[in-house]
């Protein structure tokens, strides 16, 4: 349940431009991935997890994620840029990706989403990609009639919890988390 952007009511399309206030918006587009989407989100996931940190392990992160995505495990959003390439106008980079985990509230007897993963190339931060993911995670928790979403950042992560504050996040004061490892 890690998120980073530092190193980081009705149903909408699953491509919204990242700037969908009306203004001009920016480059950044934002759609939900599919196991089709594997290849391009596997070196973004790979270097979020070796932040944190994890060895590499291409081959690992394929598995991981086309089975989390052909079982309905996850949900991830996709933060594109368009490529200059030559005969490809409608090529597109990958930038950031964002991933949550469904799980239920039995207090309100409703779905929430846990959102995991978060993370932005280096590259791109700065431009509106962390925030449109989030606006987007937003989005989808809302259309599936979600209670809430729920993350956990580092301590020291100042820079994402500024922007989890201003997208009207909140710490929570209530509890506590606990963690029990079991090994592997």
């Amino acid at each position: 349940m890690r998120s980073e952007e530092h190193h980081m009511a009705n149903e909408r399309p699953n491509d919204i431009p990242a700037n969908a206030s009306g203004a001009e918006a920016a480059p950044v587009v934002i759609r939900q991935a599919t196991v089709d989407d594997v290849a391009i989100i596997a070196p973004l996931f790979d270097a979020y997890r070796q932040f944190y940190p994890a060895a590499p392990d291409a081959e690992g992160v394929r598995h991981f994620l086309t089975h989390r995505l052909a079982q309905g495990e996850s949900v991830i959003f996709l933060a594109t840029l368009p490529t200059l390439a030559a005969g490809a106008p409608d090529a597109e980079r990958a930038v950031g990706f964002t991933q949550l985990y469904p799980c239920f509230s039995s207090t309100a007897m409703r779905p929430m989403w846990i959102l995991n993963d978060l993370f932005v190339a280096p590259e791109a931060r700065r431009q509106g990609a962390a925030r449109a993911l989030l606006q987007r995670a937003r989005a989808f928790g809302e259309s599936v009639g979600a209670v809430e979403l729920m993350l956990q950042t580092a301590v020291e992560n100042h820079t994402a919890q500024a922007l989890y504050r201003a997208l009207g996040w909140r710490r929570d004061e209530e509890y506590d988390v606990f963690l029990l490892p079991l090994g592997g």
